[in-house]
């Protein structure tokens, strides 16, 4: 799949609309706590600021639900951009209001203005032809360097693209390292090629995994995910996250696995719990017989060890959700001690964005793995084998 390349555009003079993902995870206090999002953008808006173009970004914020919510303002991104890009970054006050228009209609050659939050407009999730038009009325060029959100068919995601020509729109380098390395991945990935899935709930990695089977050699499962399977199988899992409806889902996934030859783990042990809560009282139990009431939050030391076997010769790893509640401490130590194994073999190592991304963030292995996507559930939707509503636009006819 080729993309409209940035660099064959003229955007000399223009003004040009980035689409990026700075939807950054904050702390209690409203200060970034991982900006990698952020600095994963800085490359594409530099490439632009050479070519003397006039740059407007955007990008949204949590979930403001269609409304100006001062907790979901764009503020520490603009901060955040002039610290990284050491030149003014202008915020507007909002959207597409008179604020905003202004500051477009005011902006010379190599400013940068930032829009704010998108989901302040209730149009951007319902991909509003009204607003996509005005957004594509601010500037001559239009870039997607969001992979995050490119699964989206938001108005300035898919919508605004209907208003730009393949001489005037192209993929941001971001966007384009990220579909090309999970093409990569897919089409021809060195082998033993594993994958590591976790996660609470098997519906969200469904037709991924039905779609990697036949390309992977191993698949690790973990999280709450696990306990589908293992009811399945007749184990006693307790008061453990389960989704009785995906339970003949689950089986015919083991039983493609068995027929395709795919090694397929499961945990043998789990860390249980009596409540959800950090201060529960734990114990390690087989994954055959997790007391009543009790509840698996964790793969168990002997899962450790089995999974690190079987890892042991794999030259290709993509894993995509924690081993168990990783956000607790008492619950984090599978996963913790998953990726530091992962993060000191020789293998590619592919994180699928999330959850994954953040853990292995917050135990300080992201400068080890080969590659971390800034996009979970983009990153699922190109392992289903989907193509991604923002990036349909965007390939070369």
């Amino acid at each position: 799949m080729e993309l409209l390349n940035i660099k064959e555009l003229d955007l000399k003079k223009k003004k040009v609309f980035i689409r990026c993902d700075f939807n950054v995870p904050m702390d209690e206090f409203g200060n970034i706590s991982d900006d990698r999002r952020i600095r994963s953008a800085i490359a594409t808006i530099n490439y632009c600021l050479d070519q003397d173009c006039a740059i407007i970004l955007a990008s949204h914020l949590g979930r403001p639900k269609g409304e100006a919510n001062e907790k979901y303002s764009l503020t520490s991104v603009a901060r955040r951009l002039h610290h990284l890009l050491k030149r003014e970054v202008v915020l507007a006050n909002d959207v597409v209001g008179l604020d905003a228009m202004a500051k477009v209609k005011a902006l010379k050659c190599c400013e940068i203005l930032l829009l704010e939050n998108l989901r302040y407009e209730s149009g951007e999730t319902e991909n509003s032809k009204e607003l996509c038009e005005k957004l594509a009325s601010m500037a001559d060029v239009y870039i997607n360097d969001a992979f995050g959100v490119s699964h989206r068919a938001h108005a300035s995601v898919e919508g605004i693209t209907h208003f730009f020509d393949e001489k005037s729109m192209a993929a941001g380098f971001l966007l384009e390292r990220e579909i090309r390395f999970f093409g990569k991945l897919i089409d021809a990935p060195v082998r033993p090629f594993a994958a590591i899935v976790g996660g609470s709930k098997v519906s969200g990695k469904l037709e991924a995994l039905v779609n990697l089977l036949p390309k992977v050699d191993k698949v690790f499962i973990g999280g709450g995910m696990a306990f589908t399977f293992l009811k399945q199988m007749g184990y006693d899992i307790g008061a453990s996250l389960v989704e009785d409806d995906l339970l003949e889902e689950a089986q015919k996934i083991m039983d493609e696995a068995k027929k395709l030859g795919v090694k397929f783990y499961l945990p043998v042990d789990v860390i249980a719990a009596d409540k959800f809560s950090e201060d529960a009282v734990i114990k390690i139990v087989t994954s055959q017989e997790i007391p009543d009431n009790w509840m698996g939050l964790d793969i168990g030391p002997a899962t450790v060890r089995l999974y690190r076997e079987g890892l042991a010769d794999v030259q290709t790893v993509l894993w995509n959700g924690p081993m168990g509640v990783y956000e607790m401490d008492k619950f984090a130590r599978g996963s913790s001690k998953i990726a530091n194994f992962v993060a000191d073999s020789y293998a590619t190592t592919v994180v699928g964005g999330g959850d994954t991304a953040d853990l292995v963030q917050r135990i300080g292995l992201d400068d080890e793995m080969s590659f971390i996507s800034t996009g979970g559930g983009a990153s699922l939707e190109l392992l289903e084998g989907k193509i991604l509503p923002g990036v349909v636009p965007l390939i070369k006819k």
